[in-house]
C-alpha cells in the first residue's frame, strides 16, 4: 500500500485543491474521535457522557464538523459533475443536449454512488450476517443488543449524502443562475420551516430541514468551486494552493499590498463572525440547545431535524477552515504530510463505517475479560479513556485493513449511458437514499421479531431497508452502465 500511496501522491496535478482533501479526511477523523470520545458505556447500555457532564456540550461548537464534509462535498460534486459535461458529445438541436445531460446524470450517479455503496453494502451484510447468527442463538440482550441497533446508526451520513448526489445537477443551475441567491434560498426556507415549526406549531415540518439545511451548506462548496468565497481562485483555472496569494505581502512589495492580501479572507471572515454571531443569538433567544449534536431526552435537537441554528453552526465553521486555507495549503506541500492525507482517504469511509464496531468492541472484550467498567466522567473512567482510544484505533486499523479493498474505485465504464437514463437513475437513488436512512433508525436488532421503525410515517425493516438499497443500487448501475461503446 505504501507504494502505491507514493505513487498517488506524486501524480497529484498541481492545480488539484489539496485542502479540500485534508478537510474531508480531517472532518470524518474528528467525527470518529467523537464518537469514542461521547459513548459512556456502562453492562448495561450506552449513554452520552454529554448528558453526563452538560457542560462539556460547548464542546461540539468545534467537533461537530458534519457541515465542513458536506460542504466538500458541494466542491467535489460540482467538479466531477462539471467534468462529466466537458465530455459529453455535444448534439446539435436541444433535444440531443437534453438526452446527452440526461445521461451524464446517470453516470454521474453511478460513479458517486460506487464508491458510496460498496463500502457500505459490505458492512451491512456482514453486520446483517452476525446479527442474524446472534438471534438464532439466543443472544442480544445486554450490550450485544445495543450494537445491533447502534452501528448502523452512522448510515444517516451516507443517506443525507446520497441526497446531495442526486440533487447535484438541479442545484448547480440554480446556482450557476443565482450565485449566492440560490443559497440565500436554501437558507431562507429553512428559517421559514423552524418559524413554521416553533411560531405557528405546525406538525411534521421540521423534517423539511433534512433537505434545506444540508443542502444550504452542499451550496457553499458550490461557491467555493466558483471562488466567490474570495479564497485562491476559481477551481480549475490554475493553482489552488494558496501560496500566490501569500507571496505578495512581502518585503518590498508595493503600498498597499497587505490590504489587497487579506482581501480574499473577507468573505471566510464575514461567515466565520456571522454563523457564530448568529448561533450564539439563536441558542441564548431561541428554542434551541446549546449542543451541536441530539442528547438522549432532549425535546428538541439541533440535528434530528436540523435547525436554523445548526445552519449558523455550519457557516462558522465554513468560515472558519477557509481562513485555514493557506497555512495548511504549505502544510500540504510537504511531500510527507501530502502522502499522509493521500493514504487516509483511501481508507476514510471503511474507517468510518467500522469505527463504531471497533469501539463497541473493545467494551465487549473489556466484559468479557471481566475488567470493571467505571461509572463515565469519574476520575478512573478519564484515566481509562486514553487506553479505549488506542484499543479503538488499533481494532479500526485491523478492520479497515481487512475491508478497505471495497472502497477502491471501480474501473471505468467502457459504456456509455443511454438517453433517458437519468430517470431510472434518479427512481434508483431515491430507493437507495430511503434504505439507507431506515436500515440507520431501525437497526439490525429483531431481525427475527419483525422489528420496525417509522421512515417518512411508513414502517420499515432491517430487510426492507436492506432490499431498497440494493435494488436502488441496481437501478443505477443498469441506468449508468448503458450500451457498450
Amino acid at each position: 500500500m505504501g507504494s502505491a500511496v507514493r505513487v498517488l501522491a506524486e501524480a497529484t496535478p498541481a492545480t488539484r485543491d489539496r485542502y479540500v482533501d485534508l478537510l474531508r479526511v480531517g472532518s470524518l477523523a474528528v467525527v470518529v474521535l467523537g464518537h469514542w470520545m461521547m459513548a459512556a458505556v456502562t453492562p448495561d447500555g450506552v449513554g452520552n457522557l454529554l448528558a453526563v457532564v452538560p457542560a462539556l456540550q460547548p464542546l461540539t461548537w468545534l467537533l461537530q464538523v458534519m457541515p465542513v464534509f458536506f460542504f466538500v462535498g458541494g466542491f467535489s460534486h460540482a467538479l466531477s459533475y462539471r467534468s462529466l459535461l466537458s465530455k459529453r458529445p455535444q448534439g446539435s438541436a436541444d433535444s440531443d443536449s437534453a438526452a446527452s445531460a440526461d445521461s451524464v446524470y446517470a453516470a454521474f450517479l453511478r460513479a458517486r454512488l460506487q464508491r458510496l455503496l460498496r463500502p457500505t453494502t459490505v458492512f451491512v451484510l456482514v453486520w446483517g450476517v452476525v446479527a442474524l447468527l446472534v438471534q438464532l442463538l439466543r443472544g442480544g440482550a445486554g450490550l450485544t443488543g445495543v450494537t445491533l441497533r447502534l452501528v448502523t446508526q452512522p448510515l444517516w451520513f451516507i443517506g443525507i449524502y446520497l441526497a446531495m448526489v442526486a440533487f447535484t445537477p438541479p442545484l448547480l443551475r440554480l446556482h450557476e443562475r443565482y450565485g449566492w441567491g440560490a443559497f440565500a434560498g436554501l437558507a431562507g426556507a429553512a428559517a421559514a420551516v423552524d418559524v413554521l415549526r416553533f411560531a405557528a406549531g405546525v406538525p411534521y415540518v421540521e423534517f423539511l430541514n433534512f433537505a434545506f439545511v444540508w443542502l444550504a451548506v452542499h451550496q457553499l462548496g458550490f461557491l467555493r468551486a466558483d471562488g466567490r468565497l474570495g479564497t485562491g481562485r476559481a477551481a480549475g483555472t490554475g493553482s489552488a494552493s494558496g501560496t500566490g496569494s501569500a507571496s505578495v505581502s512581502g518585503a518590498g512589495s508595493a503600498p498597499g499590498a497587505g490590504l489587497r492580501a487579506l482581501r480574499p479572507l473577507r468573505v471566510p471572515a464575514l461567515l466565520a463572525g456571522g454563523g457564530l454571531v448568529g448561533a450564539v443569538a439563536l441558542v441564548a433567544a431561541g428554542p434551541y440547545p446549546l449542543s451541536m449534536v441530539g442528547m438522549p431526552g432532549e425535546k428538541v435537537s439541533n440535528m434530528a431535524p436540523p435547525t436554523l441554528a445548526l445552519l449558523a453552526h455550519g457557516l462558522w465553521l465554513v468560515g472558519a477552515v477557509e481562513l485555514l486555507r493557506d497555512p495548511a495549503a504549505r502544510l500540504l506541500a510537504r511531500p510527507r504530510a501530502w502522502r499522509t492525507v493521500v493514504a487516509a482517504n483511501g481508507v476514510a469511509m471503511t474507517a468510518f463505517l467500522w469505527h463504531l464496531t471497533a469501539m463497541l468492541g473493545v467494551y465487549g472484550a473489556l466484559l468479557a475479560l471481566d475488567v470493571p467498567l467505571p461509572e463515565p466522567a469519574t476520575a478512573a473512567w478519564w484515566a481509562q479513556t486514553p487506553l479505549r482510544l488506542a484499543a479503538a484505533a488499533v481494532l479500526t486499523a485491523a478492520l479497515v485493513a481487512a475491508f478497505r479493498t471495497f472502497e477502491h474505485p471501480a474501473p471505468p465504464s467502457a459504456t456509455t449511458p443511454a438517453p433517458g437514463s437519468g430517470p431510472l437513475a434518479a427512481v434508483g437513488a431515491t430507493l437507495c437514499l430511503l434504505g439507507v436512512l431506515g436500515l440507520s433508525m431501525v437497526g439490525l436488532g429483531g431481525l427475527l421479531e419483525g422489528r420496525t421503525a417509522l421512515l417518512i410515517a411508513v414502517p420499515v425493516s432491517a430487510p426492507a431497508a436492506v432490499a431498497m438499497t440494493l435494488g436502488g443500487w441496481l437501478l443505477v448501475e443498469r441506468a449508468g452502465r448503458g450500451a457498450a461503446r
